[in-house]
């Protein structure tokens, strides 16, 4: 996206991952510098298991690209595709991101750093299935890459770009209803908190889904139970303007708590913050300047916690809690961590500007149901044809993209959503696809257009037919006198 003025940078390394003890860990995409790192915790075995790992991501990467990342399942009969069926056997859904972590990694330690990404599903690496090891992998393969000027300058650049199609944005006009036909079948527009009505040929809606169902279309049977159905988790998120630059973080860091497991428990299950909370702290000033004045820092820190819960069972968050009482606490308990853990001093007194958002406002602000920053959870039965449809199943020329919607929640998974819904739109409308109507380059051809390059269906020796046959005779002879002595 050069041309649209977004300018990747990539971090190095990728995260410091603090623990309990005082130790750390560094995670890089440097292949070199993630060899001395294994085997400084595991011993020399450790990397061959570190990069089966990486394999498995990588099998697991590519089944999520090509058979859920850009395909629709619009029904349970498009699960039973040949080709899924057959691949889905060979990826990790049936055991969990910490068990398949398990099989390769001997020490705690790096069970850890190798599950935490969980949460970036919004997820406990004890539930997450084993096939998004590929977050792990993305990440330690690709690297991890900051847009210089911050995350809005992809935003930017993709405004720019519908800018020049002819697309009028309007903003600050919040939507309070979706227009419909009087029978209800058709989605005609959109109504806005004004009174204003827009006439639209489609509606595609990009809100939280479970918002617009309860929301912003009329009650139904399903719309109800949309709202039952698990969220992910929430956060108390600190945005801090700092009066120095805190030289002890890096761009990355993740803090995970001594009692990982119970941790993700009190989370997921007791729907609260941790007593000792796992959290991730971000300095981009470490990789963008322009992040921050100079000698100046600007941090943001993520305290992954329960979503709302306003049912009877007594768990989780309540709007009527003491959100300046709970929000002090969990500040404490940052501060805390990140100073005994660092060496930074006076982080308090560093902090001359402060925003917060917690359950209460992620609900409030963003319309995020039960204040679950990522949407619906992502789990087995929450996926493919079993997650919420990108086409209402009784209004025509309705839409929907985001995070609670199939394929599931994170940027890069939501851009690929915002994919398939157009294809579908453009189909429904018996439309073709720009980007289809050209045979995509043939790279090989152009890039490389030597016969070394030439892929071959027949198995390469490397050895002559006389030496094949001597090796053959005297691997034979070898065994055949193993078995004599062995059996008389």
């Amino acid at each position: 996206m050069a041309d649209e003025g977004v300018e990747l940078l990539q971090c190095n390394p990728n995260y410091q991952v603090f623990f309990h003890d005082n130790e750390k860990v560094i995670l890089s995409s440097d292949l070199a510098q993630m060899k001395r790192e294994i085997e400084k915790w595991e011993g020399k075995d450790g990397f061959k298991r570190y990069l089966a790992f990486l394999a498995e991501g990588h099998t697991n990467y590519e089944f999520s690209l090509s058979k859920v990342l850009r395909k629709n399942f619009p029904s349970f009969l498009s699960m039973m595709r040949p080709g899924l069926l057959k691949d889905i056997l060979g990826v990790a859904i049936a055991t969990s991101l910490y068990t398949r972590a398990s099989s390769y990694f001997w020490t705690d330690r790096l069970r850890r750093c190798f599950t935490f990404g969980s949460m970036y599903l919004g997820m406990s690496p004890y539930s997450a299935p084993g096939i998004y090891s590929l977050l792990q992998y993305t990440e330690l393969a690709e690297g991890v890459w900051y847009p210089r000027g911050g995350f809005h300058k992809v935003v930017d650049a993709i405004v720019k770009i519908g800018k020049g199609m002819g697309v009028d944005y309007q903003l600050n006009s919040p939507v309070s209803s979706i227009l419909l036909s009087e029978n209800e079948k058709n989605a005609i527009g959109v109504v806005l908190q004004s009174g204003r009505h827009i006439q639209a040929d489609i509606v595609l809606v990009n809100a939280d889904l479970v918002y617009t169902y309860s929301n912003l279309l009329p009650e139904t049977k399903y719309s109800r139970s949309l709202a039952k159905r698990p969220a992910s988790c929430s956060s108390i998120s600190f945005y801090w303007s700092m009066n120095r630059t805190v030289g002890e973080l890096t761009a990355h860091n993740i803090f995970l708590a001594e009692q990982y497991r119970e941790s993700f428990d009190e989370i997921f299950n007791e729907l609260k913050v941790p007593n000792e909370p796992s959290f991730y702290v971000h300095a981009p000033a470490r990789i963008d300047s322009t992040a921050a004045p100079e000698g100046k820092d600007s941090i943001v820190v993520l305290v992954p916690t329960g979503h709302l819960d306003e049912g009877e069972n007594g768990k989780g968050f309540k709007r009527t809690d003491d959100w300046d009482r709970i929000v002090s606490r969990v500040r404490d308990l940052v501060i805390e961590i990140i100073e005994k853990r660092t060496g930074a001093k006076d982080l308090r007194g560093a902090i001359v500007s402060e925003r917060v958002n917690t359950p209460i406002t992620w609900q409030e602000r963003f319309n995020l149901e039960k204040g679950g920053i990522l949407g619906l959870s992502i789990d087995f039965w929450n996926a493919l044809a079993f997650r919420p449809k990108t086409k209402h199943s009784t209004i025509s020329s309705l839409y929907f993209v985001g995070a609670s919607t199939h394929p599931g929640t994170g940027v890069p998974v939501c851009l690929a959503g915002a994919k398939i819904t157009t294809e579908q739109i453009l189909d429904d409308f018996k439309v073709g696809k720009p980007w289809s109507s050209a045979a995509p380059p043939n790279w090989r051809a152009e890039q490389m257009g030597s016969s070394l390059d030439a892929k071959r269906a027949e198995s390469i020796s490397g050895m002559e037919l006389w030496q094949r046959v001597f090796w053959a005779v005297v691997l034979g002879s070898g065994i055949t006198f193993i078995l004599q002595r062995i059996f008389g």
